[in-house]
């Protein structure tokens, strides 16, 4: 993949690797720019991110890969931000970044996409919880603070599908994702999970090529070996449906790349 800024570091404590392992792994991609995001601190769920101690050393660390490999690669420095209301820290919001990441990954605190939570689900109507996730994603959209949509339906990881039809549940998400001009990545960590297929799924992508929507590209690695995994399969999928561009962000300025 030409463009992969969607990628972790073992500061999120659920991630193994250094972060000079995943700049080989994506040089042996052939990647050009490549972007760590790893989990934003917060007060909620601090088992799974870095603290806010940690903030200026993530950042140095990234800066300073930066700059040791810029005849090899760009590389990009960003945040994977959970939209949780009451837990969304300025600290974050205003980091001085390439891009900030917008995801969501609790419906009223639980956590959906986690398999230590995964029994709730018997207790709940899918077609709801189809709802209050894009209901959540569309707040999100809105709030302004974001320049990319991660994972735009990961509330399908464990393929736990709806009744009614998806491109339906998330037709007025999509609208203020193109409105508000931000990007929607291609994430090919689905495919690594029960659901197997790429974030978003063929048919929503379609609509929000239709809809005029830019994406970019994201391995959501969690290990080196994960970087540009299904890099393939994800560049294939944007041009089935018709991209030829991808974006990337330098200090929150989109830019463009051919796929």
């Amino acid at each position: 993949m030409v463009v992969d800024l969607h990628n972790h570091t073992p500061l999120c404590n659920h991630a193994q690797g250094d972060m000079e392992q995943y700049i080989q792994s994506a040089l042996q991609n052939k990647t050009q720019y490549f972007g760590f995001a790893d989990h934003a601190p917060m007060d909620f769920d601090q088992k799974y991110r870095m603290s806010f101690e940690q903030m200026r050393s993530y950042q140095e660390d990234v800066l300073f890969m930066k700059e040791k490999y810029a005849q090899e690669l760009t590389i990009l420095l960003g945040y994977e931000v959970d939209y949780l209301p009451g837990h969304i820290d300025t600290r974050v919001l205003n980091a001085d970044v390439d891009y900030l990441i917008g995801s969501v990954h609790f419906i009223d605190k639980w956590g959906f996409d986690n398999p230590e939570f995964i029994a709730e689900y018997d207790d709940k109507d899918i077609d709801t919880i189809w709802e209050q996730y894009f209901t959540t994603l569309l707040a999100m959209v809105q709030s302004g603070h974001f320049d990319i949509v991660g994972h735009l339906d990961l509330i399908k990881v464990f393929k736990f599908l709806p009744t009614k039809n998806i491109v339906d549940i998330a037709s007025d998400t999509l609208h203020a994702i193109k409105t508000s001009g931000m990007v929607l990545e291609i994430n090919g960590a689905g495919y690594r999970k029960p659901i197997a297929e790429a974030y978003p799924s063929k048919e929503l992508l379609h609509y929000a090529y239709e809809l005029g929507i830019d994406i970019t590209l994201s391995s959501d690695a969690h290990t080196p070996q994960q970087v540009g995994l299904y890099g393939d399969q994800i560049v294939a999928l944007a041009k089935s449906i018709g991209y030829t561009k991808c974006c990337y962000f330098e200090k929150k300025e989109k830019k463009y790349i051919e796929l």
